[in-house]
């Protein structure tokens, strides 16, 4: 179990996981929306989406 991320009135969007040293965000329904390898944030696809940190705004909410 990683870190549960919920929005404002408490309902589970998503979730970010760690597996080998990276981190993966899946969505409510546990689809993965992207990864982010200590370095680069890439979406489901494999597509930079920028360099950081930015597994949150892969979320819809």
């Amino acid at each position: 179990m990683g870190q549960i991320l919920r929005n404002a009135k408490g309902i589970k969007i998503g979730e970010i996981q760690e597996s080998c040293g990276r981190q993966i965000i899946r969505d409510a329904r546990g689809i993965k929306k992207g990864e982010f390898d200590g370095k680069i944030t890439r979406d489901a696809r494999g597509i930079k989406v920028g360099e950081g940190n930015l597994l949150a705004m892969l979320l819809d909410d």
